[in-house]
């Protein structure tokens, strides 16, 4: 059995860094899509008069698939300190998500009859949604400057 040289080895480890920072932003992605899709939905839903419960599911699936996504592993060995801290805010913003589905779960519920209807039922959701959005958005700008100082500086 040859052994590889580092070159090699180090080239063969960034490919794999590569593929599985593309799989996690493609899953993070397509979960923050059936987040928003499922929060329009049930507005959308209010002017047509049809029954949307199923938006509570496509929500909780986004939810989970974020979260999910952001939990894999996509820090380079020599990343700082602070760009790994970064990327795990991102996890956070998926907690929030996840929170926010369990109270339209738990809402729905308990709110029956003539108070229910999508801002009563939803309220903690949207705040929850709001919430993980801004983490979310703060720390994808906050890795993306981080990185391009860490690139031009060689920190």
């Amino acid at each position: 059995m040859k052994r590889e040289k580092p070159s090699t080895q180090a080239a063969g480890m960034t490919v794999k860094l590569e593929k599985r920072r593309k799989y996690a932003e493609a899953g993070a992605t397509l979960g923050l899509l059936l987040v928003l899709g499922a929060m329009i939905a049930p507005f959308l839903g209010g002017l047509t008069g049809h029954s949307l419960s199923w938006a509570k599911w496509v929500y909780a699936a986004g939810a989970l698939l974020y979260t999910a996504a952001r939990t894999i592993d996509v820090n380079a060995p020599g990343d700082s300190l602070r760009l790994r801290r970064l990327r795990r805010l991102e996890f956070w913003a998926g907690v929030c998500f996840i929170v926010g589905g369990a109270f339209w779960f738990y809402k729905e519920q308990y709110y029956t009859g003539i108070f229910a209807g999508p801002l009563a039922v939803m309220r903690q959701t949207v705040a929850f949604t709001m919430a993980g959005a801004v983490i979310q958005i703060v720390a994808s700008w906050m890795i993306a400057f981080r990185m391009k100082k860490e690139s031009n500086t060689g920190e």
